[in-house]
């Protein structure tokens, strides 16, 4: 019993601990510095979201339109238009669903009416000015149209042409596959399949002046089942005929290219002016290449481990428009093994790779060797134009160069990453990397790369990549982990704004909006600005805010490459900020000897390294409190698994990041003497045991219970006790702010928060009432059923809802609220004799929820209000499908 006591009493000091205490996390590696929760980042206003309709989904398809301010979306069965400055204030929508004819003719096909048979939107491309070309599913049977939008924000149009076109070759048949498609001068460039089974993949381009053209078919060596993720338009040279459309997708590895089945990534070149062959090839690309893009970590054993299956890529501009950089995103294959990557690409190597050898099957084996013949002129890949070979028109190149081109699609020699690593790899983690955007920034000691990284479980990782030295050596700096949905689902769309600073993200269940930058969390001093390395902040003087280049401002401190405090932070004249002193929590927890006790400090920096410091009194001095068997520093905080009376006295946590120091927290520990406790305890329930239990009112004090206050306070060395004013106006009774420690432990055990403490309440009670805490007779339901000594009311196709009851003894009755129904039972048998009233939502209102993206089973009417109006009535109020209603009831005198 007395260490039971001891245990509560314990544990009442260490809730107290956590209502205001601070963190500490032993550092691991790459681990983001701050991680925010969902409901961290909307208490911060760092969040805003769309949770999308009831009767749609899947809002992964973007168009960021920086002119006009919008984010046009496409979804299931809906095209959406959000203001950029806020996703859902402002925003407009348009369906367009399949025909009631193309859903049914799905279905009968054997396809899922909901997940398949609808019109997924998967095209959404600026057309001219005024107008966008969309393509969706359409229930298997692809269609398109034009979207008007208006030349200017303020036209405030967004109307669809009822005229739809045949999507093949612009958009699958199946929402699940994977396309890529950009419109360039009037012609859309797709890559997609062809074919309501989903064999026949291809590269296409449509509409325009041209005939459309596409890959060569049913050839494994072109294409071999392949996923598309990207298309983009990168100009060789100066002369526009020499532009070419890059294609980045995933396939199954070609017959002998590697042992069993694999996937590996791709990167395909075409020519923009490529018109297909004249007696060859005819209306088929005669100037697609594709090479293999590689993104492995090299092993020590000469075995490297490979991210094959591409995700996302994006393109980050330079100053060279000829020469972005790639920026890719990747995860394993294997289903044992479970990785993520990030790899970059320059077009340097790209091209190099292009002109360099053809991948040719020959010898005993028949495997992929380099090609050592005689390649045609003009260098089959190379664009029709004046700069190379002076071609007019790939319809004018020689036969040969058309054959060869038709055999030898593949280059032998891969793509390899930049520093032949990534620089990014995550292998002992709970997520995927889905999707990456990049932005520029500029800081005070130079221009980085920050990228945006969306994962499977809805979470955006913030990162930064800083050369050490070189290129060659670089750090990740993982900034941030931000949840940006309710619940865990795969990001699938990402558009960043410039203009705006804002992140835009697309999931199966909605679209949310961040800011890039939320300098006010990383905290209220020139150091902790300094060490979270964020090349979007710095410190101005009087806190962490947004960094602007041009703003000469002699208070401006930052330092990405070094994240060094003590040089940029050490010459500031409020040194209690460098130290942390401002901000100390000083806490005082009480144990048990021989029971456990728990220190909790949390710093808000993941990377921060936390150690412990003991003095036995102000005056001692300090030593660091080493792991045993009896202390164990976890990444919470400090566990004591057996107190001493030794043990009394002042704890310190710091933490330590970067080669800087600062106290956190400190808390004073006093252990209660078990055997003057267990005295007390005894004493208190011989005292409880002479008064008859039956006549004790449980609301009521006993002066018997008011003992265990006085026994308690003396614990702490306060024999003389006349009442709480009394105690609480010694001195030694007050903490540091004030506060009387009594009138805590009393606002402990009124707060439902502190579950432990009125555990204890309730035990005591129990205890002096009872000779034993535990029941004398317990009766499962099937035991009260056979005595005939329980009723069940079930309410069938009702939601009871058990909060909503009024009791009504003069008429001998119980009503129940429940959804759409009101119940009146009998207090005597609540299985018979019961009456029903039907009061659900008109069908306009269960719409106009809906449209409002309410789920179905929250547009309904759930009595939430009971109340006895006077003897002949109730006042009845409902959710009336989030249009609230009252009514009253007439029950009468008899409770009908």
């Amino acid at each position: 019993m007395g260490s039971l006591w001891g245990s509560i009493v314990l544990l009442c000091g260490v809730f107290l601990l956590r209502a205001d205490g601070s963190a500490a996390q032993q550092t691991k590696t790459n681990v983001p510095r701050l991680k925010l929760s969902y409901k961290d980042m909307l208490e911060s206003n760092n969040l805003v979201t769309f949770e999308g309709l009831a009767n749609s989904s899947s809002y992964h398809t973007f168009l960021l339109d920086e002119e006009k301010g919008r984010l046009v979306v496409g979804a299931k069965d809906h095209i959406f238009s959000f203001n950029l400055l806020n996703i859902s204030r402002d925003y407009t929508q348009i369906p367009w669903p399949a025909s009631s004819t193309r859903r049914d003719e799905c279905k009968w096909a054997g396809k899922d009416l909901s997940r398949e048979c609808s019109n997924f939107i998967k095209v959404l491309q600026p057309f001219n000015q005024t107008h966008l070309y969309v393509c969706g599913t359409g229930a298997f049977h692809p269609v398109c149209s034009y979207l008007e939008v208006g030349k200017k924000l303020e036209d405030n149009v967004f109307r669809l042409d009822p005229l739809v076109e045949n999507g093949r070759g612009k958009s699958p048949y199946d929402p699940k596959l994977l396309t890529a498609s950009m419109l360039i001068d009037g012609e859309l460039y797709a890559g997609t399949s062809a074919d309501f089974m989903g064999r026949d993949f291809a590269i296409f381009r449509t509409l325009g002046k041209h005939h459309p053209i596409r890959t060569e078919q049913h050839d494994s060596r072109w294409l071999n089942d392949p996923r598309f993720v990207g298309v983009h338009l990168i100009p060789e040279s100066d002369n526009p005929e020499d532009d070419k459309i890059y294609l980045l997708f995933k396939e199954n590895a070609m017959d002998g290219e590697h042992t069993g089945k694999a996937t590996h990534a791709r990167i395909g070149q075409l020519c923009k002016n490529d018109l297909g062959g004249h007696r060859s090839l005819v209306n088929k690309w005669t100037t697609f290449l594709k090479a293999r893009l590689i993104c492995s970590v090299p092993g020590s054993n000469g075995i490297d481990t490979h991210f094959d299956e591409l995700q996302d890529v994006f393109l980050m501009s330079t100053k060279d428009p000829k020469s972005p950089i790639i920026y890719a995103v990747f995860t394993t294959s294997s289903n044992i093994f479970k990785g993520s990557a990030v790899c970059m690409y320059s077009m340097t190597d790209i091209r190099r790779v292009f002109l360099g050898p053809y991948a040719h099957r020959d010898g005993p084996n028949y495997q992929w060797v380099p090609f050592q013949g005689r390649v045609p002129y003009p260098r089959p890949g190379t664009c029709p134009s004046k700069t190379f070979g002076g071609f007019d028109t790939t319809k004018d190149l020689p036969d040969e160069v058309v054959t060869f081109a038709r055999s030898h699609p593949a280059m032998f020699n891969p793509v390899h990453p930049i520093n032949n690593r990534p620089i990014i790899v995550k292998t002992d983690v709970d997520y995927q990397f889905t999707q990456i955007v990049v932005d520029k920034v500029e800081a005070e000691d130079g221009q980085y790369d920050v990228m945006f990284i969306g994962t499977d479980m809805g979470t955006i990782l913030k990162v930064v990549s800083i050369p050490r030295g070189s290129w060659h050596d670089l750090e990740e700096v993982l900034l941030e982990e931000m949840t940006v949905f309710r619940e865990p689902t795969a990001i699938t769309a990402m558009e960043l704004s410039v203009k705006q600073q804002q992140l835009y993200i697309g999931s199966d269940i909605g679209v949310s909006q961040m800011p890039l930058h939320r300098c006010e969390v990383y905290g209220k001093a020139c150091a902790e600005c300094c060490l979270a390395r964020d090349p979007y902040c710095a410190w101005d003087g009087t806190e962490c805010s947004r960094y602007f280049p041009m703003a000469k401002r002699r208070t401006r401190r930052q330092d990405i490459r070094n994240g060094d405090p003590l040089t940029q932070c050490s010459d500031l004249q409020h040194q209690d900020e460098l130290s942390g002193q401002s901000t100390l929590l000083d806490k005082t927890v009480y144990g048990v000897e021989n029971s456990s006790t728990f220190l909790e400090c949390s710093p808000k920096s993941q990377r921060a390294v936390t150690y412990w410091q003991y003095q036995r009194s102000a005056d001692d001095r300090k030593q660091e409190v080493q792991s045993e068997e009896r202390f164990i520093r976890t990444d919470q905080g400090l566990l004591i698994r057996t107190l001493h009376k030794k043990d009394s006295g002042i704890y310190l946590c710091q933490a330590v990041e970067h080669g800087f120091m600062q106290t956190l927290l400190k808390v004073t520990l006093e252990v209660i003497d078990t055997e003057r406790l267990e005295d007390l305890l005894h004493r208190d329930e011989e005292a409880a045991a002479s008064v008859p239990a039956p006549h004790i009112p449980p609301p009521q004090e006993s002066p018997n219970q008011k003992l265990w206050y006085r026994d308690f306070l003396s614990l702490v060395n306060h024999p003389t006790l006349n009442s709480v004013d009394e105690f609480c106006e010694q001195d030694t009774c007050v903490d540091k702010r004030g506060v009387c420690v009594l009138k805590r432990m009393a606002e402990c055990i009124r707060t439902v928060y502190f579950t432990m403490m009125l555990l204890y309440l309730v035990l005591l009670g129990t205890a002096h009432t009872a000779q034993s805490i535990y029941p004398r007779i317990r009766l499962s339901h099937n035991e009260l059923w056979q005595l005939n000594r329980t009723r069940v009311f079930q309410a069938h196709g009702a939601s009871l809802q058990p909060q909503t009851m009024v009791l009504d003894e003069s008429h001998e009755r119980i009503y129940v609220g429940a959804k759409n129904t009101l119940f009146s039972l009998s207090l005597d048998q609540v299985n018979t004799n019961h009456r029903e009233i039907q009061w659900a939502s008109t069908e306009s209102q269960i719409e106009e929820c809906l449209m409002k993206g309410r789920e179905k089973s929250e547009c309904a009417n759930y009595i939430k209000v009971l109340q006895q109006y006077n003897q002949t009535h109730l006042l009845v109020c409902g959710t009336g499908a989030f249009n609230p209603v009252c009514v009253l009831v007439r029950v009468g005198h008899t409770g009908q």
